[in-house]
């Protein structure tokens, strides 16, 4: 008697750990369940795959949804469904949001508010304070929590943890890994005057300069060192950090993000304004050459979108009072693609730049490969697609993307969430299931591997 499935993908190229090659894939109970030619299964569902690509769910591991606001502010059920909708499976969302989830009350709320709303699965990180550095140990072992963010340097949001000792008090509380945006307060607030009284916003990676990164991250690996705590820093910006944060790779990982991969100075700012405006700041082409570098060389762990997206009227207010931060998580994967087409990556790197790395980094529970026993989180590609990215496509509430009109080569089919095809072809499916993502330092005896 043949084997019966719930779904499965036949004929497509699925990227496995054991190579990229023509397989079937059968889902049951919201697992892989078998790999292989499945010829004589049977399943209720049948995907037909030829001629596309099966990678692993596509990870975004730094969204911003600003989780709860206003109406004309971005929130869970929006930013997951432009997740979806860009082939990623999973988020995690920052801490500079309202309020800024640091206490388990707060965290046990988002997580009640996101089910049912959520079109992908969903943890929250925990904003490091100076207030709440004791109990931090506490909070990042939590249900729904992906870990505990430091802000080094004032970015969008309020928390801040800026002097050494402070720092040093967050990484000596607990033992997963933290993200740290690492960009250095004083200097940061040293440098304002350049940009105070009204200014170009060309200038804004002249105030947030390439110094600014590099202070703070020098501190930061020292502080690491010196504590033997496990970090990730997010969205490196300058080449030399690539180099510093190569040295500490025992103990360190760290993020690019596509913006800073596509995009350089200074004619991002004269062709979008603020709208190419975000923190740490896009720079010129050196330091995009020099993150595609790390990407080659296997230095760079993961890709995140650092989706932070305004309306468009606060974006146009007079630089700085123009907040920095941009759209990210829908486009995340399309971009990417175009970069694979054009020669930048292969796909086997794509794969752990968006799944395998996320996982690895945060050491996620039952994700991030091809492989039986895993969530069936599937992202389904067109490698030869040609698109073009438009802002009508965007379902952030914000309503604009940088890449508006651009070209791109490859796009993502459909999203398949734990054996659920919640979007194909463009359009979201049924209804939001998205739940809690687990992680395997914070698992209970007993806790379910689905």
């Amino acid at each position: 008697m043949a084997d019966s499935y719930d779904l499965i993908l036949k004929g497509g190229i699925a990227a496995t750990p054991n190579g990229i090659a023509e397989s079937d894939i059968a889902v049951k109970d919201g697992r892989i369940a078998a790999i292989g030619d499945l010829g004589r299964a049977s399943a209720a569902e049948v995907f037909d795959a030829k001629g596309l690509h099966i990678l692993p769910g596509v990870i975004d591991s730094q969204v911003h949804f600003r989780e709860p606001g206003l109406e004309h502010k971005e929130d869970l059920a929006t930013g997951t469904a432009g997740a979806a909708l860009g082939g990623v499976t999973a988020i995690f969302e920052m801490p500079n949001t309202n309020p800024n989830t640091l206490t388990a009350a707060d965290l046990a709320d988002k997580v009640a508010r996101a089910r049912g709303r959520a079109w992908c699965d969903f943890a929250f990180f925990m904003g490091a304070a100076e207030s709440n550095a004791a109990v931090l140990g506490e909070l990042e072992r939590l249900p729904g929590c992906a870990g505990v963010k430091i802000f080094m340097g004032s970015s969008t949001g309020n928390l801040l943890v800026a002097e050494d000792d402070a720092i040093r008090a967050v990484l000596q509380s607990g033992r997963r890994r933290v993200a740290v945006h690492s960009e250095d307060e004083k200097r940061l607030r040293e440098r304002f005057a350049l940009v105070r009284d009204g200014a170009d916003v060309a200038l804004h990676p002249e105030w947030r300069d390439v110094e600014t990164a590099v202070t703070a991250t020098r501190r930061l690996m020292r502080l690491v060192r010196e504590t033997g705590r496990r970090v990730h820093v997010l969205h490196v910006t300058t080449s030399e950090e690539t180099e510093i944060l190569a040295e500490h790779k025992d103990l360190v990982t760290f993020e690019v993000t596509p913006q800073h991969l596509t995009l350089a100075a200074p004619e991002c700012y004269a062709e979008l304004g603020s709208f190419a405006q975000m923190n740490p700041p896009i720079r010129e082409a050196r330091h995009r050459d020099g993150l595609w570098r790390a990407v080659g060389q296997g230095l760079a762990d993961c890709v995140g979108s650092d989706h932070a997206p305004h309306t468009r009227e606060e974006k146009a207010r007079p630089y700085p009072q123009s907040p920095s931060g941009m759209p990210g998580v829908q486009t995340l994967l399309p971009l990417l693609l175009d970069h694979l087409n054009a020669g930048r990556l292969t796909l086997e790197r794509l794969v752990d730049l968006t799944s395998t790395g996320p996982a690895r980094i945060y050491n996620i529970a039952g994700k991030g490969r091809l492989a039986i026993g895993y969530d069936a989180d599937l992202t389904v590609v067109d490698l030869k697609a040609q698109r073009t990215i438009t802002k009508n496509w965007i379902a952030a509430k914000c309503g604009w993307t940088p890449f508006d009109g651009r070209r791109v080569t490859g796009w993502p089919k459909a999203t398949i969430l734990r054996g659920q095809i919640v979007m194909r072809d463009d359009a979201l499916i049924g209804a939001p299931s998205g739940e809690v993502v687990r992680f395997a330092e914070c698992l209970a005896p007993g806790d379910s591997t689905s």
